[in-house]
């Protein structure tokens, strides 16, 4: 049977290798998962991906190794939760990121990203873009994930509320920080406007590239000047979304249960979302570090369900080193690095060392899909060289982030045994 790979990818799906297993990107609305969601989502880790699922920085979650005749039941138990995978791979608007801190402001951000992502999913105007199209909604400006979205919106001022618009960022190859397009706009001014900047990127932008390549070549005042014009010629939405209600609005504390490279099992989801619908209201989150976040109403509550993470043995008093991870050779075609066996090498050795407390993000690729470039410590993998044996090792690329931009690289084209020395001497 011949496969359409390239045609798959709207409807989330990858070609992971050459036996033609396939990975499939489910998108969260704003990282928020009810406890019947994620259940269904257990029983398809079970049914078709080893038990197992991948919990991405991007709130998504994503099954590897299935096979094409597996997606014709897949598809179905999704829809039947409300969930979808359109858009999440390929040139469309991918899921739309929301701040996932709990911060003040997070009711009206989760509300606008469910908004967004329930009118860009799966609609026409928007899909066969010249590559992926990023969208991100966050409570404020700690984080700086604002910086690496090609359409990042900003909550100000969670009373009015208020926004600010930053536009054209992104990691990968060529890391570019977006810049600030506008401040201080109401809630109705951003719908046409995002649909303003998708188009000028549909119509202006070679196949392949992102936003930020627009830029490079228009500059900022083109870049202004074309949206403006996209405004005037299609001053309201093309298509109005429905209004979608706040799922988690009174926060007085949250719970973090840390998930290693966000590599998780159908067991421990199952665990979750039964904690979730006792103590959350029957929703937790996928935050932007690979962990699940329990929101809590009440300090009684937030007690009880600790204690119940304790029983269940899925947290303890010791303390864990944030860090984030992509698949790497384990699961993708562009990894370079064994990810998981790196980070837990990284992360024993750091055990004891100031570097603790820090923030960490390994990319098995030049890709920046765990975004080093926003971690306290960040690694990269930048190629693969040959030893005198002729075997092919992994260099790596040291990052270190002080203030509000990108990591700056610190040391080069480092092997294994390089890197845990530089590290070291950050340290000290």
């Amino acid at each position: 049977m011949s496969i359409d790979f390239a045609a798959l990818r709207l409807d989330g799906i990858y070609q992971q290798n050459t036996n033609n297993d396939l990975m499939l990107r489910v998108k969260i609305p704003a990282g928020l998962l009810s406890s019947e969601q994620a259940e269904k989502l257990a029983d398809i880790a079970d049914g078709f991906a080893r038990s197992q699922l991948h919990l991405t920085i991007r709130g998504s979650i994503e099954f590897h190794r299935l096979r094409y005749e597996q997606l014709e039941q897949i598809m179905p138990m999704l829809a039947a939760v409300g969930l979808t995978t359109r858009g999440a791979c390929g040139g469309a608007v991918r899921g739309i990121v929301c701040s996932t801190s709990f911060a003040p402001g997070f009711a009206i951000v989760q509300r606008l990203a469910r908004n967004l992502q329930r009118h860009f999913a799966g609609n026409p105007h928007f899909e066969g873009l010249p590559k992926k199209f990023k969208i991100g909604v966050e409570a404020g400006y700690a984080g700086a994930r604002h910086l690496i979205q090609d359409f990042a919106i900003v909550c100000t001022d969670a009373a009015t509320p208020r926004f600010d618009v930053w536009c054209a960022g992104g990691l990968g190859r060529e890391p570019q920080p977006a810049f600030c397009f506008a401040r201080d706009l109401d809630e109705a001014a951003l719908l046409p406007l995002i649909e303003a900047v998708v188009r000028v990127y549909a119509g202006k932008t070679p196949a392949g590239k992102r936003l930020k390549h627009l830029l490079r070549n228009i500059g900022e005042d083109g870049f202004r000047a074309a949206v403006q014009e996209q405004l005037k010629d299609n001053p309201a939405p093309a298509l109005r979304p429905s209004v979608a209600g706040t799922l988690v609005s009174t926060v007085a504390g949250v719970i973090t249960l840390p998930i290693f490279a966000g590599e998780m099992s159908a067991t421990t989801l199952r665990q979750a979302a039964a904690l979730a619908r006792i103590y959350c209201t029957g929703y937790f989150a996928v935050t932007a570090d690979q962990d699940l976040a329990f929101p809590v109403s009440d300090t009684a509550t937030e007690a009880a369900l600790r204690a119940a993470l304790r029983k269940q043995k899925l947290i303890t008093d010791q303390t864990t080193i944030t860090c984030r991870v992509c698949p790497g050779n384990h699961e993708c075609r562009m990894g370079l690095a064994a990810t998981r066996d790196l980070a837990r090498t990284v992360l024993a050795h750091l055990a004891d060392s100031p570097l603790a407390n820090r923030t960490f993000a390994i990319s098995g690729c030049p890709n920046s899909c765990s975004q080093p470039q926003l971690a306290d410590i960040g690694i990269l993998t930048r190629r693969l060289e040959r030893d005198a044996t002729g075997e092919r090792s992994p260099r790596f690329d040291l990052l270190q982030r002080k203030g509000d931009h990108f990591g700056a690289t610190v040391q080069s084209d480092l092997d294994a045994e390089q890197l845990l020395t530089a590290l070291c001497r950050l340290s000290a």
